[in-house]
């Protein structure tokens, strides 16, 4: 690891940084909060009965950040599918259409430090944009942030509507807006981004989002959620990350564990965009889950239960819990599981 990016990291863990936009508290403080067991108690978290099941000052035990301010909660988040506003075409096609709208907003992601975010309909991640391959799809972007954006989807599209400056339509200067237009393909798992530059610091602000193409023979019924990994620079200096997370905000899944079933077929569609560092991992414990790389093959590449993922790849993990109880997951560098990037399945009966 870089030097200038260890450093960054020990000055937040020390408590001493204070970045642009107010971020003055400390991690320390953050994550060896002693009343933060209570905390979560009174303002009624998971986090009170279960307390992350981690001890030591690692995190504030069942503290929580305030979902209603920030306008999503990442619980929700999880199995938020949007399939669009459909319609069929001449040729009988189905037309699927979106709108997605660039907000500067502030949000809080760990208690007490807010980050000024550059978002997508007003959340991290962005919308998980859902259809089917051989779907026409219109996306309809409107810029009401005061930077430059675009918005570029992984998948096979034409070069007008790729969303990178000097191509097509190019870069959307505030106050505008543009149609994004082409058919779905190919099935997978993908993901879309601004690709304005700086890019790391639009992707990093929180300008992402999942997009699914599913096969037209559709895939064996499930229990379905999205997970986007990425990263918080709250020191805005290009640095490093000094916080970690999956959907929106660190140790969500912790205070609040996904909920799922003995028996049941769990498929996560796991995305990394995370910036400023090379490579993300996902562990499981306790299980195996078949992986489908980019979810483009219907048959697994493996069988594990620890992957990893460079910036923009992603996979479909499949698995069933056979026993009920606690099972957690995080990535396997343990400062980003540390720093917020790890949860918990709940399994019942």
């Amino acid at each position: 690891m870089p030097r200038s990016l260890r450093s960054s990291r020990r000055r937040f863990l020390g408590g001493a940084v204070a970045g642009s936009a107010g971020l003055a508290l400390g991690a320390r403080e953050l994550l060896q909060a002693p009343s933060a067991h209570a905390a979560g108690a009174e303002r009624g978290g998971a986090g009170a009965s279960h307390g992350g099941g981690v001890n030591g000052p690692m995190f504030a035990q069942g503290a929580t950040v305030d979902y209603e301010a920030n306008g999503f909660n990442p619980t929700d988040i999880l199995r938020d599918f949007d399939l669009g506003r459909t319609s069929t075409m001449p040729d009988g096609r189905t037309l699927r259409e979106w709108s997605i709208t660039a907000v500067d907003k502030e949000i809080e992601v760990a208690p007490g430090v807010v980050f000024p975010a550059w978002t997508l309909n007003g959340r991290i991640p962005g919308p998980t944009l859902r259809c089917t391959e051989g779907d026409r799809l219109r996306v309809r972007f409107v810029n009401a942030s005061e930077h430059p954006h675009t918005l570029h989807f992984h998948g096979i599209h034409p070069a007008d509507m790729d969303g990178v400056p000097m191509v097509g339509r190019g870069v959307i200067s505030p106050g505008e807006e543009f149609v994004y237009e082409f058919d779905a393909e190919p099935f997978g798992l993908h993901l879309f981004h601004c690709h304005v530059g700086p890019l790391a610091e639009h992707i990093a602000r929180g300008m992402y989002g999942t997009f699914i193409i599913d096969p037209k023979q559709g895939r064996p019924p499930a229990d379905e959620m999205v997970m986007v990994q990425h990263g918080y620079n709250t020191t805005l200096d290009a640095q490093g990350n000094q916080l970690y997370a999956v959907n929106g905000i660190p140790f969500a899944y912790m205070n609040e564990p996904i909920r799922v079933r003995v028996g049941e077929l769990v498929r996560v569609y796991l995305v990394n965009i995370l910036e400023y560092d090379p490579i993300n991992s996902f562990h499981l414990h306790g299980n195996f889950f078949n992986y489908y790389p980019t979810g483009t093959s219907l048959t697994p590449a493996e069988l594990t239960d620890t992957i990893m993922q460079a910036q923009g790849q992603r996979g479909i993990c499949e698995m069933r819990f056979p026993t009920e109880g606690m099972f957690m997951f995080h990535a396997h560098k343990s400062e980003f599981a540390e720093l917020g990037w790890m949860g918990f399945f709940e399994v019942t009966p």
